[in-house]
């Protein structure tokens, strides 16, 4: 199938962008085009406007900004992949960037175009809940910033208003030495996880959990921090019962429910998607000297 009509835009700024999304309210933003163009020779989605952002300056890179790394929107997958800023400083994304589909797609895919589509599987997104990243939105009224936990609104749907542009992901690093871990289950290597597990621990002076994150993707209308096995977590030495624990309070979620995948096995995996990122963390954390 072919798209139906739409004009074609290319704008070489973000000024010239939220100018146009001003001016025709029925538009799409083409970013790395991985979900984007199917929808369109599908006929999922129909816009009469079509912006084109791969030519937009100011979109792209990775930096250090005020302690956090700043990742721009039409960032490539490719390149997060290989960046040295982000093993050494978000090595979560590092890991988990190399399960999003596959390299010919990570090429042209954009990190700000994931978390936009807001897929509730994509492995980007998921992250970002984990991190508690901040998203930079650009409108007519200047830049707001709002955490990533507040960006959905519906299954696959975000909060930004039709004139809006994302234009930047802001993570704050986690200490040095803190432990990390991601993983999914799929049917086949690049396809969209089923279930997703992120987790992050530091390690207090005395080896006990200080500070943890849990993260699921795939199990609700977009990623989840699961809280109460967070806190089952903190203070302890995360000894294999305390794995046990958190992966069972883990499992106890309202997962999404459909006939090919349904509920109970997306909650039965959760627990062992937990239960196997959690020692992986662990191992990786390292206490603070003494």
């Amino acid at each position: 199938m072919k798209p139906d009509r739409f004009t074609y835009h290319c704008p070489k700024t973000i000024d010239e962008v939220i100018s146009i999304l001003k001016k025709y309210p029925d538009s799409k933003l083409l970013a790395g085009g991985q979900s984007l163009m199917p929808m369109l020779n599908m006929r999922i989605v129909t816009p009469a406007n079509l912006i084109d952002l791969n030519r937009v300056h100011g979109l792209d890179g990775i930096r250090e900004r005020n302690g956090e790394v700043v990742i721009g929107a039409m960032t490539r997958q490719r390149d997060i992949e290989f960046s040295a800023t982000v093993h050494e400083r978000l090595p979560l994304l590092a890991d988990a960037i190399t399960w999003t589909g596959h390299r010919q797609t990570r090429n042209r895919g954009t990190i700000g175009g994931s978390i936009c589509h807001l897929d509730p599987s994509a492995e980007q997104p998921s992250i970002a809940v984990a991190m508690d990243a901040q998203l930079e939105i650009v409108g007519p009224h200047g830049l707001r910033s709002i955490p990533m936990l507040e960006f959905g609104s519906t299954l696959m749907t975000n909060v930004l208003m039709p004139n809006e542009l994302l234009t930047a992901i802001r993570f704050k690093p986690w200490a040095f030495g803190h432990g990390w871990a991601f993983t999914e289950f799929a049917r086949r290597h690049g396809d969209y996880a089923i279930v997703s597990a992120s987790a992050l621990i530091e390690l207090d002076k005395t080896g006990c959990a200080s500070r943890v994150s849990l993260t699921l993707g795939g199990v609700a209308a977009m990623p989840i921090r699961i809280k109460a096995a967070e806190e089952r977590l903190l203070g302890t030495k995360v000894e294999p019962a305390d794995v046990d624990a958190a992966s069972v309070l883990c499992q106890d979620i309202d997962a999404l429910d459909d006939p090919q995948i349904p509920k109970w096995y997306r909650q039965q995996l959760a627990r062992t998607l937990v239960s196997r990122v959690l020692p992986t963390a662990l191992s990786r954390a390292e206490a603070p000297h003494q």
